[in-house]
């Protein structure tokens, strides 16, 4: 078993091999009543997050995939993310800021062939640089504040598993 390191990266994975049937190891966690979380089975991928009253902004989730090796073992691969919502809306940020960048890189470069003048071009493309980290420090502060609540998650997939 790889221990989660200290440091939260974007998405941190690991994997467990476990030494019981896939469907046993489904079951427990679909059998799994604690007033905290909401747990949902899709086949052979469970979701755990906080319930509405303890979520917030940041909270993340744990998503679960338990693959069959064999009759006995199963591997379990897990991930901890955001909200989808939220990461889609961060990805189509991220998305529109570089979108603009390569706008204003072409508009710069047409108008330096054309000889006409292109600061407000490269001032707005050094926007779009100080904007990208900006959204870097808002997602890193983010992540920081769902530590705790992904620790939270962490243990409770380890109650089950023992």
């Amino acid at each position: 078993m790889k221990p989660i390191p200290n440091d939260i990266i974007l998405r941190p994975r690991f994997q467990l091999e476990i030494s019981e049937a896939r469907e046993t190891v489904l079951k427990a966690f679909e059998d799994l009543k604690k007033n905290a979380f909401v747990i949902k089975r899709l086949d052979e991928h469970i979701f755990i997050k906080f319930k509405p009253e303890q979520n917030n902004f940041w909270s993340p989730q744990l998503h679960l995939e338990i693959d069959e090796v064999d009759e006995k073992n199963c591997k379990l691969f897990g991930v901890f993310g955001p909200n989808p919502s939220l990461w889609t809306f961060f990805m189509f940020l991220h998305f529109g800021v570089a979108t603009l960048f390569i706008i204003l890189g072409i508009w710069a470069y047409s108008s330096a062939a054309l000889d006409k003048s292109y600061g407000v071009q490269l001032g707005l493309m050094g926007f779009m640089v100080v904007l990208w980290f900006t959204l870097y420090l808002f997602g890193r502060a983010g992540k920081s504040q769902g530590k705790p609540q992904m620790q939270e998650l962490y243990q409770l997939m380890m109650e089950v598993l023992t």
